[in-house]
């Protein structure tokens, strides 16, 4: 008998049963039976001790609940098992900004951002924070960045046209606000935005 192959089968079932597990976990949660969710999320975990996501989903319930403690040791497990879980960057980052800890919710939406150029949730995340402590470095790349994957989000091409209006960069606010009222005609935000877009521009002639 192979002994090691034995070994891997097993470590293959367990891996198996905690895929199942964590689906399950996932369903309990769109059903909102959270506490049967968490026990789900727990024995995944259990049975397969290297995954990081079983810790993310206990982390959301914990944040969810209202105990930031606890939600925040789980995320930081989560990051330890696996260091590029832009999840778990995420839920770091939100904890920290709910604390008034910009500069450490700057960094862990940054490296969510890095994990993950595509996570909306990050994103924007990353735009308050820096709002909130006029910091604005990379910021535009990175909005443009997501733009080139995702053209018609309008949530990002507003915060992005903000950015070109306070660097100055007029013409380039008002071609992106313009498409953003294309494609929402009743977007109040990039009504407004545009308003002060032409106005600078008129004093510029």
């Amino acid at each position: 008998m192979n002994w090691n192959q034995s070994e891997q089968n097993g470590e293959h079932d367990d891996r198996d049963q905690s895929l199942l597990l964590l689906q399950m976990g996932d369903g309990c949660c769109v059903s909102e039976d959270y506490i049967q969710a968490f026990r789900h999320y727990e024995q995944a975990a259990i049975l397969d001790p290297d995954a990081s996501a079983p810790y993310v989903g206990m982390a959301l319930l914990e944040y969810q609940r209202g105990d930031l403690d606890r939600a925040e040791i789980s995320f930081r497990v989560a990051r330890r098992l696996n260091p590029t879980c832009s999840r778990a960057y995420l839920g770091l980052a939100v904890i920290a900004q709910e604390r008034e800890d910009f500069a450490f919710a700057f960094e862990m939406y940054l490296k969510s951002v890095e994990s993950d150029p595509e996570n909306l949730l990050a994103l924007l995340g990353l735009f308050q924070v820096s709002c909130q402590m006029r910091t604005f470095e990379k910021m535009t790349g990175y909005l443009e960045s997501y733009l080139q994957m995702h053209p018609r989000d309008t949530s990002v091409m507003s915060c992005l046209a903000s950015l070109y209006i306070r660097d100055n960069k007029f013409a380039q606010a008002k071609k992106i606000l313009t498409e953003t009222i294309r494609i929402a005609p009743n977007n109040d935000i990039a009504i407004d935005l545009l308003e002060e877009v032409e106005y600078n521009l008129s004093k510029q002639k």
